[in-house]
């Protein structure tokens, strides 16, 4: 067997100097020019040229990370994959922005397409990749862990339950068991009600609480509301013991009583009191109490805090003066859209509260604020002897920047920098996918024209509800109750997230069961130093961290999500930088494997990526590597194999490669091919794919930009990494074979 390493000694010595031989022809040193294929010497080119498909040199099968949008478009390169390859991964098609929408809900139109058309071409289809922290669909995850913001009563509440000034007019009766006000426990202010049920109880009678009085008309409906959470899992109900006031046990949810836990829980009961007028006049001088009943689950503690009770029917005493300001007529009446940037509607997905909300959509070249614009389209007549406010409800999909400008001005400015959100004065307000209030002053103006203008960040959808223009109501009198927002713990953010990924993966992998062979089911787990990569919150719109929620368990979650949802596919868990001298990272990932297998269910395979380039010269470290893989039993998969020519991850200008620098390319080809086969038995040898086809910029517009780390030019010829590859792939030098072939 004879290898190319003692090839290149004889190469030497007949061509003392590579570009001396061919400096004409090669023309190295023009920096206007790409070295390609045919660049090469006429001996090298003829050898290349005589070499097989890369699969034939090889039992193991060979697979290739493509663009599926060149696969459909180019004919070319559609065909070098199928003479050359067993199986592809997709760069895109199955990563969680492409399969995810906006709001949660998954399209695989695409993806599907992908498949159908890898299968009908006899390719296998390796997944990539089920779990992520890059490409991730953050909005959307983030607004699930988002604190809960609620809006606050309607009107006013006819009792006092916020508990800040003690029990007030409650009062416990019959089994009252023990009742304390608390501060350790609160949703709004700073205290609320405790109440411990005793381990005798058995019904719901066996502890009762009885709320103030508080008056009621006749056909009136009247909403109650209860926050509650408890040590356990607690019920609670609801009565009436006035007599006969329509109803006397009502219940909430088709349920005579509401079940609730240790997250804080709203309990509300919606009663028309439409009994006989003189039954109600009878009954404490038209007023009213209504008992809680908390005897249902014994040894439960409760904390109540928030109750209230609002009058639906009552006459609002706020006026709008934003015509259709909450959009319930559906459209856009009311409305006027300035420049309609990607997309302006009413919709139902919008809403903040009620049936609409309204949707304006920046477009992909959008940068100005005026880009997306709409107003209410009347111009306001206002008293410029009173204050009013000016208000509205806003997220977006991605962090985005708005304002509100003036058409004619507002107190002799169109552009104010205002307060907008409490923060202090600014150009702009600043919107994320949690709901928040912005909110301005209005004085001195006898008419004012409002406009949004939401056009500064390209790609954002905006969601606004509830606009209003009201006058401003003197601090002294009555006040609607403010927003409640309800931050959730850890604990419950780890639930959901764990929900939410569980579900993720058992719906992708069920989808694609019996047509993808094999996932990476979770990819680059690890810092470089081995330990867990947990990130931060909010990491942008595109990254999230499953490890910041869930630890080393959400490994665990999409294994076991994987293996049921389809228990014939092959599961890999895939890293870079295994090959790095220190270890580390291999080690971590073997532990992690390890702590996977003891928690309930198995990993199939290691899958190493092997971006390499050739300033990289550590082959001991690459021994090691492939060494402690080849000891774990696992099946090993090179994921994602390709050799840069610069050292920098996105040269700033075109990589014009040297010779030598061409040569190094190959034999680092050959030298992974070669310490694959040296040190991972033939059972464990799963796939070895290469990432991209050939060096063509339309495959490296978001990798490796500007450099040339294929084993195919741009124009698609082969290059000298193609001859170091086969000859890896097969042990040895092919070329020697080829009868009649003049050296190099």
């Amino acid at each position: 067997m004879k290898h190319i390493f003692d090839k290149i000694i004889v190469i030497a010595l007949i061509c003392v100097g590579f570009t001396a031989c061919y400096d004409e022809k090669m023309e190295w040193n023009d920096p206007n020019r790409h070295p390609v294929a045919e660049d090469l010497p006429l001996a090298l080119q003829e050898k290349i040229s005589r070499y097989d498909a890369l699969n034939t040199y090889t039992q193991t099968k060979l697979g290739v990370g493509i663009s599926y949008d060149l696969f459909v478009n180019d004919e070319a390169y559609r065909n070098l994959i199928l003479e050359n390859f067993d199986g592809v991964t997709p760069g895109n098609e199955m990563k969680q922005d492409a399969l995810m929408k906006a709001d949660g809900t998954l399209d695989f139109t695409k993806a599907d397409a992908f498949v159908q058309l890898m299968q009908s071409n006899g390719l296998t289809i390796y997944g990539h990749t089920l779990v992520w922290h890059n490409q991730q669909r953050a909005s959307y995850l983030n607004s699930l862990i988002a604190p809960t913001i609620l809006p606050g009563p309607a009107g006013e509440s006819l009792i006092d339950g916020s508990f800040e000034d003690g029990m007030g007019a409650w009062s416990p009766n019959f089994n009252a068991q023990d009742y304390a006000i608390v501060t350790n426990e609160a949703l709004d202010g700073t205290h609320s009600l405790q109440a411990t049920v005793g381990s005798g109880a058995s019904g719901k009678y066996d502890a009762q609480l009885t709320s103030p009085s508080f008056p009621i008309i006749a056909g009136h409906h009247y909403e109650i509301s209860i926050w509650v959470k408890c040590s356990g899992d607690g019920k609670i109900g609801l009565d009436f013991p006035n007599g006969d006031l329509g109803n006397q046990y009502p219940w909430t949810d088709d349920a005579e009583l509401a079940p609730v836990g240790p997250a804080w829980t709203e309990v509300k009961y919606n009663t028309e009191l439409s009994g006989d007028p003189a039954m109600i006049a009878q009954a404490d001088n038209s007023a009213m109490t209504f008992r809680l009943l908390l005897g249902a689950a014994p040894s439960v503690t409760y904390y109540i805090d928030n109750v209230t009770v609002i009058d639906l029917d009552a006459e609002p005493e706020e006026v709008n003066y934003v015509e259709n300001g909450n959009f319930e007529t559906g459209d856009l009446t009311g409305w006027t859209a300035q420049n309609a940037g990607a997309g302006i509607e009413v919709s139902a997905d919008a809403k903040y509260e009620g049936n609409y909300g309204l949707k304006g959509i920046s477009s992909s070249t959008s940068s100005n604020d005026w880009d997306l614009q709409f107003k209410p389209t009347a111009t306001l007549t206002l008293d410029d002897t009173k204050t009013y406010t000016f208000s509205f409800m806003i997220k977006s999909d991605i962090e985005g920047k708005g304002r509100i400008s003036f058409p004619g001005g507002m107190n002799g400015n169109e552009y104010p920098h205002l307060n907008w959100d409490g923060t202090g004065a600014a150009r702009e307000f600043i919107t994320t996918s949690a709901w928040k209030q912005i909110s301005f002053d209005v004085i001195n103006t006898s008419s004012l024209t409002t406009q949004f203008d939401l056009g500064l960040v390209p790609d954002v959808t905006y969601y606004i509800d509830n606009v209003k223009l009201v006058e401003k109501v003197a601090e002294s009198a009555p006040v609607n109750r403010a927003p409640i927002i309800i931050e959730k713990t850890m604990e419950e953010k780890a639930h959901i997230i764990d929900s939410v990924l569980n579900r993720y993966v058992t719906d992708v992998a069920a989808h694609f069961a019996g047509k993808v062979v094999a996932w990476d089911v979770v990819n680059e787990a690890l810092n470089d130093n081995g330990t867990l990569r947990k990130g931060t919150e909010d990491a942008g719109a595109s990254v999230f961290y499953y490890g910041y929620y869930l630890d080393r368990d959400y490994v665990v979650t999409a294994f076991k999500a994987a293996r049921a949802a389809d228990p014939a596919a092959k599961l890999f868990i895939n890293d870079y930088s295994l090959e790095s001298a220190s270890g580390a990272k291999l080690d971590g990932l073997i532990e992690l494997v390890n702590y996977i297998e003891t928690n309930g269910t198995t990993v199939d395979g290691i899958g190493t990526q092997l971006h390499l380039n050739i300033n990289w010269t550590d082959s001991a470290a690459l021994d090691r590597m492939f060494q402690k893989l080849g000891a774990t039993g696992k099946l090993i998969k090179i994921t994602e194999l390709d050799v840069a020519i610069s050292s920098e991850s996105e040269p700033a200008s075109p990589v014009v490669a040297t010779a030598a620098q061409l040569e190094k390319q190959a034999k680092l080809y050959e030298l992974v091919a070669l310490m694959y086969n040296k040190y991972i038995p033939e059972n464990m040898r799963y796939e070895v794919t290469v990432w991209g086809v050939t060096d063509n910029e339309q495959e490296h517009v978001y990798w490796l930009k500007n450099d040339v780390p294929c084993l195919w030019d741009a124009n698609y010829a082969r290059k000298w990494a193609y001859k170091g590859f086969c000859d890896g792939l097969a042990g040895r030098d092919v070329s020697v074979d080829f009868p009649g072939t003049l050296e190099y």
